[in-house]
This record gives structure tokens, sequence and C-alpha cells, in this order.
């Protein structure tokens, strides 16, 4: 059974790098699995986990708006479902949850979600930090999304500001600090299947 956890920034391509690491490894990409358990254990809708979901971008919004000083019933208005209410610490536990629960099952690879911080007492969970040169992530943003370099540039500053304010703010930690990680990959200059090939490997070594 092999659990591995991929940190990776705008553009480092870690939705590419993932699926290829878990096929390989024979084991669930588990990616858009977390926020439907989530949903379904908390009794909520899928639209409003995937709202406070780390991979997603409106979660920044969403801390901003809690830390305003206005009421949370006022700022959701009356047309959103109450469980819009429900707090984000409720979301995180839930999450943090569904995460260990999928790695003592078959395994997995799971991507973001801060999982190297969640499960960095798990014995056997390998974690892989993906990152780069912001230009190059840029330029890769733009080759693989399709994307004009505005357009990157901007999702590229809301999706690191985002994901790193969530670790910030729910663990006290800083993403990029390779102290959470067994392997970080410049992958803006290490071809992606290359990165998967090398992720891999490690693994299945240190598993050896």
């Amino acid at each position: 059974m092999h659990v591995v956890t991929i940190s990776a920034t705008y553009g480092a391509g870690g939705a590419l790098v993932g699926p290829e690491v878990a096929d390989r490894l024979g084991v669930p990409f588990v990616d858009r699995a977390v926020p439907v358990a989530v949903a379904n254990d908390l009794g909520i809708t899928l639209d409003d986990a995937l709202s406070r979901d780390e991979q997603c971008g409106g979660w920044l919004s969403r801390l901003l708006t809690a830390t305003a000083p206005l009421s949370a019933e006022w700022m959701i208005g009356p047309d959103h479902p109450r469980t819009a209410l429900l707090p984000d610490s409720a979301i995180l536990r839930c999450t943090e949850g569904v995460i260990r629960k999928t790695v003592a099952g078959e395994g997995g690879v799971i991507l973001g979600r801060a999982a190297a911080i969640v499960l960095r007492d798990h014995p056997g969970a390998f974690h892989v930090r993906l990152d780069g040169d912001p230009d190059r992530r840029v330029r890769q943003a733009m080759t693989l999304q399709g994307l004009t370099e505005r357009d990157a540039r901007d999702a590229m500053a809301r999706n690191d500001k985002a994901r790193t304010t969530y670790v910030r703010h729910f663990y006290g930690a800083d993403p990029a600090s390779p102290q959470h990680y067994d392997l970080v990959i410049d992958s803006t200059r290490v071809p992606l299947k290359a990165c998967a090939e090398l992720i891999v490997a490690a693994v299945e070594a240190c598993g050896d």
C-alpha cells in the first residue's frame, strides 16, 4: 500500500503529476473524492463542500469574509443554504478524517489540502513538493491550460495566496518549507512525466 501526498504551487503541474503517480503505483488519486466524502459525512451540499476546499479559489474569499465585522447571516444572504454557516473548522476536521480514512484503506495519492502536515506522523507516507520559478510556472500554466500571460499571472497570484493562507491559518506552517517533504522537485525544469517517474521510483525505493 502506497501513500503519497503532493503539494504543488500554481503552474507546477500537480493535477497532471498526481494522477500519473497514482496510476503507476496502482492506488487511487483521491483529489475529487475528498469534497464528495466531506459533503456526505456532514450532510451538506457538494457546492458548499467545494467552497471550503483548499483546492478551490473560493476558499480565500470565505476566510476574508469570515474576518469582516459583519454577521455571517448577512454576508451569506437569505438565498444560500443554512449549511453555509457551518464553521470552516468543522469542514477542516472532516477533511482530515477523510484523508486519514482513505489512506488507511488501499492507500492513495492526495493533492494539496496540507496533506503532508495532516499525515506527517503516518509511518509509510511519502511527501512531495512541486514548485518552480514563478515566470516558468506562468509559462507552463499558459501551455497546459491555454491561458494568456495576464490570466495565468492573475490565477497564480490568487491560487498561491489562497493555498498559503489556508496552511498558515489552520496549521501555522509554511507550505513552501522543505521540512515537510521527502522530495522537492522543480517541475518547471524537470518534465512532468519525469517528475512522476522520479516520485514513483523514490516511493518504491523507500518501501523496499
